[in-house]
């Protein structure tokens, strides 16, 4: 022993997202809310694609609700709709293109399996469910990614839960 602590390299990972997130919200809603100005639907979009990627994973869903009185629903799903979208195929694009030893030290073995599992017993329907719920949809495009399932049928199932949600979303919170 040489008397130093081992850290995880997991743990330098959750480290870095944070700050990222942390400084995202600081430069966007933080910003807006200290300056007393209104928010800009810039700030929600870029908060709301950063939420898709699947190293960030934030409740971005909450940052909808929060816009609603703002602005119209329709821009609101329309810049939810093109972050999200966008993001997902960044976020599949990765788990293609790296190595999955990479991509499970970085998320943990067991998410990715049970993702993976998933898309294999159920396949579309995996997709457009965990579209439809907070937090899950960019870890599930990345295990699509990775088990290199049909791009085209991802992005359609992927658009279809994120329309349901954002509607949904919409009609409970508009007010």
């Amino acid at each position: 022993m040489n008397g130093k602590i081992a850290i995880p390299k997991k743990f330098y990972f959750i480290l870095f997202a944070s700050v990222v997130a942390i400084c995202l919200f600081s430069f966007t809603i933080g910003r807006e809310l200290y300056a007393g100005k209104t928010e800009n639907i810039f700030s929600f979009g870029l908060i709301h694609f950063a939420g898709y990627l699947f190293f960030l994973l934030m409740p971005v869903e909450l940052a909808f609700i929060y816009y609603l009185p703002y602005y119209p629903g329709i821009d609101l799903i329309s810049t939810a709709m093109v972050t999200a979208v966008a993001a997902q195929c960044i976020d599949y694009l990765i788990g293609r293109l790296l190595r999955p030893n990479k991509i499970i030290e970085l998320m943990g073995q067991k998410r990715i399996e049970k993702a993976e599992q998933k898309i294999k017993r159920f396949g579309m329907l995996t997709i457009f469910v965990f579209n439809l719920f907070p937090l899950s949809s960019p870890v599930i495009a990345l295990a699509a990614g990775m088990l290199r399932y049909d791009f085209r049928r991802f992005l359609v199932v992927s658009i279809l839960g994120l329309i349901l949600k954002y509607m949904v979303i919409y009609l409970v919170f508009k007010g």
